[in-house]
């Protein structure tokens, strides 16, 4: 039996821990390719109801402390699930409002901002590359399963993303908000969306968003202390979801 330590290219990844691999299971079963106990365990009531349905779905089940060995798992990290990565795309009703994440370079921001995501009601994220991999184990994890509930769809260029939101809904134009400060920006509590067909935009960590998207979109900025530089990004996109989600 052959274990692979995960890498970009591969077209599986891993969901290192019974709570992930459930949400997986929850969510689209048909993708888990075989799961891996860790041997000489008591199996608590918790892990024995995702056994019991995994074998309901005839998927695979070995126990192999290789696999955990090889794949970096820690020590109370009881099963791993390897699952073929899902090809999405995103929803572009009226409706729905859409995250657009442009150049984003850690795992665990990426990881809670799904996290939050999904706990605002938000199932859509376009990722702008050059971009971290949403499905790298470390973001699965920073996501507690959460990645398994969006449309996750990658585009080499915002304008790339803009013209599929054209595309797809010709009749209705989408507004951008993007997060950023600028001179035309309005602060967060002055922002009422007229209705969900808008996309809150955030920049990468280290450099934030390109100065033309102040022209481009609507810029918005989060009133903060000035004894901090800036919010992390995770934080910033939690707060301004969560406002966007009560309006």
């Amino acid at each position: 039996m052959k274990f692979s330590r995960y890498k970009r290219d591969m077209p599986f990844s891993y969901a290192l821990g019974a709570t992930l691999s459930y949400e997986l299971l929850k969510t689209n079963p048909n993708l888990i390719r075989r799961v891996f106990l860790r041997p000489n365990i008591k199996h608590g009531d918790d892990l024995a109801k995702i056994i019991n349905q995994l074998k309901a779905q005839n998927i695979d089940i070995s126990e192999s402390n290789k696999a955990f060995n090889v794949l970096g798992a820690k020590e109370n990290c009881l099963l791993i699930a390897e699952f073929d990565k899902p090809t999405s795309t995103l929803s572009y009703d009226t409706t729905t409002p859409q995250i657009a994440l442009v150049n984003p370079s850690d795992t665990g921001n990426l990881g809670t901002i799904m996290r939050s995501a999904v706990a605002f009601g938000y199932q859509n994220i376009a990722i702008i590359t050059p971009a971290v991999d949403a499905y790298d184990p470390k973001t699965i994890r920073a996501s507690m399963g959460a990645v398994f509930h969006l449309n996750i769809q990658t585009f080499p260029s915002f304008d790339d993303y803009l013209e599929s939101c054209t595309k797809n809904n010709p009749t209705s134009s989408r507004t951008l908000y993007s997060f950023m400060l600028a001179k035309t920006a309005h602060t967060l509590p002055q922002v009422t969306p007229q209705n969900k067909n808008y996309t809150l935009i955030f920049g990468n960590e280290a450099s934030g968003l390109p100065a033309d998207f102040a022209t481009k979109t609507q810029p918005v900025f989060i009133p903060q202390s000035e004894n901090v530089d800036s919010l992390n990004l995770s934080v910033a996109a939690s707060i301004a979801m969560y406002h966007f989600c009560q309006r």
